[in-house]
């Protein structure tokens, strides 16, 4: 009777109700924590065997997951897995921590040869100041003396939208004044409120010089391998003076002393 008339108040039990976001029935996180990338080694290959290849490259073949951990031991190196996805999955057997120290010294000579290519920015407004403009391009002209690209931005407000040809000029200006360091790479093109112009530096002048110098030392002979001319006043040696030079005895003798 009471429940029929509202003043007592039964809340039925909620069924098939799901766990919150995140979370499992046991009230653990079922999300999952952080995935390595690192291949696993020695205990933490569970699988029941593996291609078994050796320190050297070495088909070893199908072994135990015990005797490969064991060899492993046995020649104190680690069981590396190189190919997990494989059927049975690939392990080697190498020194990982040497193998780590080489691979990080690979790939730091690897960036160190790559171009990395940097892009400054530079913004300017159409009704720049002149002193400001000075400033403004003696950055861009530092920025490709580095040789870094410049990208140059006009940035565009109010009515001065109506007036794309002022940011034109003035892009036009920066590049006649910065040609000797660099070029126009990009032309000036309109991007909403802006205009936009990529400026790229020109080749270095020691790196000219380095590739002037082999091409110089091609065409022109070195001094030791060309020949002395003769001199023109040069008088033929009389016989007398050439028997001297070869015998002072035989010269004595002809000049009767």
């Amino acid at each position: 009777m009471l429940a029929m008339r509202g003043l007592l108040h039964v809340r039925a039990p909620q069924k098939g109700r799901r766990p919150a976001a995140g979370r499992s029935r046991g009230g653990r996180s079922d999300t999952g924590g952080h995935i390595s990338t690192e291949p696993r080694i020695n205990e933490r290959i569970r699988v029941p065997e593996v291609r078994l290849v050796g320190p050297n490259g070495e088909q070893v073949g199908i072994v135990a997951i015990n005797d490969a951990l064991r060899l492993a031991q046995e020649s104190d190196l680690d069981l590396v897995e190189v190919a997990p996805t494989a059927r049975p999955p690939v392990c080697k057997l190498m020194d990982y921590g040497k193998f780590k120290y080489e691979s990080a010294l690979k790939a730091r000579e690897s960036r160190k040869h790559q171009a990395q290519t940097v892009i400054k920015e530079i913004k300017l407004r159409p009704k720049i100041d002149p002193h400001d403009y000075g400033t403004k391009k003696g950055h861009v002209e530092r920025f490709l003396r580095q040789g870094d690209k410049v990208k140059v931005t006009i940035m565009f407000r109010g009515r001065e939208q109506s007036r794309p040809d002022l940011g034109y000029r003035l892009l036009q200006r920066l590049a006649n004044d910065v040609e000797e360091l660099g070029f126009v790479e990009s032309q000036p093109k309109q991007d909403g409120r802006n205009m936009i112009m990529v400026i790229g530096p020109h080749k270095r002048k020691p790196d000219a010089k380095a590739e002037r110098a082999p091409r110089a030392d091609s065409r022109e002979p070195a001094a030791a391998d060309r020949p002395v001319p003769a001199p023109r006043n040069a008088r033929p040696a009389r016989p007398s003076q050439v028997v001297a030079a070869a015998d002072p005895g035989a010269a004595d003798a002809q000049t009767g002393t």
